[in-house]
């Protein structure tokens, strides 16, 4: 007996490539797994043709495409080429997108945290934004780090290692509530 997955556009998270400094093959591989749309800068871009990977955007002034057919250009305007992808992904209804980035400024994901989910991956590091009441499974002794301050911050499950830095307890639940939206936490991949 087999089993067929149907995969409708834009069920899977996008994919956005802005940096692929010391991504690990095996992870970016996991990422690709189901087709996503994959928006990359020209310089990624050229990574992953080089990869053999198929590009559908490339964010950055139009120009003679010599990397593959059909790739399209987003052109970023005024804006920065995080907000340039991040608004085409919202305006064309996406509901999340995996972020692989060499570089982390929390405010380019901000205004967007609530609009579509967010996953980004930096430093060996596996970053999303959480609501109040929020919860996940861990096993024991895993890093969660706290990248955005949190008023009445109250959790359970976790240990506090250093400001902003704690460890789960135990193979179970650990949670967060906070006065905030949101905010972001970051795990090790």
């Amino acid at each position: 007996m087999s089993s067929h997955h149907v995969v409708r556009e834009k069920q899977e998270p996008a994919l956005l490539v802005l940096g692929l400094d010391n991504f690990p093959d095996e992870l970016l591989g996991q990422l690709l797994e189901w087709s996503p749309t994959v928006i990359a800068t020209r310089q990624t871009a050229e990574a992953l043709i080089a990869y053999g990977i198929k590009v559908d955007w490339i964010i950055g002034d139009e120009g003679h495409n010599d990397l593959q057919s059909d790739v399209r250009f987003m052109p970023a305007g005024n804006h920065t080429i995080t907000a340039t992808a991040l608004k085409y992904l919202t305006d064309n209804n996406y509901t999340s997108v995996n972020i692989v980035t060499n570089e982390l400024n929390l405010e380019d994901y901000e205004s967007f945290a609530g609009k579509i989910n967010l996953v980004i991956f930096n430093n060996n590091k596996k970053i999303y934004a959480v609501h109040p009441g929020f919860s996940k499974w861990k096993p024991a002794g895993e890093s969660i780090e706290l990248l955005s301050p949190a008023s009445g911050l109250q959790c359970a499950g976790l240990k506090k290692i250093s400001p902003g830095k704690y460890k789960t307890t135990a193979d179970s639940f650990f949670s967060f509530d906070f006065k905030e939206s949101y905010l972001f936490i970051a795990e090790e991949v």
